[in-house]
């Protein structure tokens, strides 16, 4: 997931992702989300993050499949030019979320942050030529795209 963030006291971010689920059958059809949010603190500048997120639990998995989440929690980030770190702790209902970060440009801060994460429906049905929900997709029951036979490559390297 990639999201940019910008701000002097007050902030905004916004960005774009999918989610993958591992099911019994091995990884699900990935579905694109969308991210947006606001926080307010001691901060300044401008940053682009990517994120991995890891859910952790089927309850995590399935409030991701669920339509639009709502998360409020504590930011704190620094970049200066191509190094930076995030460091995010929140509470989303129902889901046991773990993320890490890589961050880049010129920022620093700390706030508070909510953010909402939702199913990217129009980007799902341009994609697959279905309009597939999130919850069908991560639920292994849409067959693996030919298209994403890098991302599950490299997520059975290192998850084998």
């Amino acid at each position: 997931m990639n999201i940019i963030k910008a701000g002097f006291f007050f902030s905004g971010r916004g960005g774009i992702g999918l989610v993958i689920a591992k099911t019994s059958h091995g990884w699900s059809a990935p579905s694109a989300v969308g991210v947006g949010g606001a926080g307010f603190g001691f901060q300044i500048g401008a940053e682009v993050t990517d994120f991995v997120l890891v859910l952790n639990t089927d309850e995590a998995v399935d409030a991701f499949a669920n339509g639009t989440n709502v998360a409020l929690g504590v930011n704190v980030s620094m970049a200066a030019g191509p190094v930076g770190r995030t460091a995010e702790g929140g509470v989303m209902p129902k889901a046991a979320i773990y993320t890490y970060s890589r961050s880049q440009g010129l920022f620093a801060g700390v706030s508070l942050e909510g953010t909402i994460v939702g199913e990217r429906k129009e980007t799902n049905r341009e994609f697959y030529k279905k309009p597939y929900t999130a919850a069908k997709l991560l639920s292994g029951s849409v067959p693996e795209p030919k298209s994403a036979e890098k991302l599950y490559a490299e997520l059975n390297a290192y998850t084998h």
